[in-house]
């Protein structure tokens, strides 16, 4: 006789404060999970093990996961349950219940405090960088030795002491390397920690892409016009140099 295989899936359900809703940010695109909300608490189900044991449900605050058995809610690995299953739920994806709330529109540097924070985080697999940050004071000598086909692959901009390059491949100078992401520039090796918010940003405050959004790694970025990016030559290199002497 086949063994039944659906005595082995486990039931996850979990609860969370509401005042603590914010942080569900991370994982509202696991389109599995279902959402009810009871007075101030949140419950939740669908996990799927994977998800249970997952870097994104572990730095969750006050959250507690619970396997479903009999009807009683027990906390994992524990023999005694916690509570009763919660009747009367009003289930709906969560996906679709939760609305990330952006704050006010702000210019250039920032760091957005108010409703939910926006933070990068670390990420192991590591993007293809398109652009290099590097201190006006360690680019002109190697500039002006590079061939011309690897210059006029490259656009740029001075910001206060320092240049942005965009280009591929990018030049050997040094400085600090960014990816790009849904119009965001964002350093390499981090991206957003609730990473569905890109999109929501850029529509908020960046509908027509008419700028590059540069992240730095405590949440502030910086706009960038587009338009205001020219083309990387030693001419231009050298005109730039003139004009930041006469000023």
């Amino acid at each position: 006789m086949a063994e039944d295989l659906t005595e082995h899936v486990i039931d996850f359900w979990a609860e969370l404060p509401r005042a603590d809703e914010d942080f569900l940010g991370s994982i509202r695109n696991w389109k599995n999970l279902q959402i009810a909300l009871e007075d101030e608490m949140i419950w939740l189900k669908g996990f799927t093990e994977e998800q249970a044991a997952s870097p994104e449900v572990q730095q969750l605050p006050n959250f507690i996961l619970y396997e479903l058995r009999n009807g009683l809610l027990f906390k994992k690995k524990a023999l005694v349950p916690t509570r009763k299953v919660r009747t009367a739920l009003l289930w709906s994806p969560i996906d679709q219940a939760l609305r990330l709330v952006l704050p006010p529109s702000n210019q250039n540097f920032f760091g957005i405090n108010e409703k939910i924070r926006i933070r990068l985080k670390p990420e192991t697999t590591e993007q293809p960088a398109i652009a290099l940050l590097s201190p006006m004071s360690e680019i002109g000598t190697v500039i002006q030795t590079l061939p011309t086909f690897k210059l006029e692959r490259n656009e740029w901009i001075i910001i206060g002491d320092r240049a942005l390059f965009l280009g591929t491949p990018l030049l050997g100078l040094p400085g600090k390397t960014y990816w790009e992401k849904e119009g965001h520039l964002l350093p390499t090796g981090f991206d957003f920690e609730f990473k569905n918010v890109s999109a929501l940003l850029q529509r908020k405050y960046n509908e027509n892409l008419s700028y590059w959004l540069l992240w730095n790694e405590d949440g502030s970025y910086l706009s960038i016009a587009k338009k205001d990016l020219k083309k990387l030559s030693i001419s231009s290199y050298r005109l730039t140099q003139k004009a930041k002497e006469w000023s």
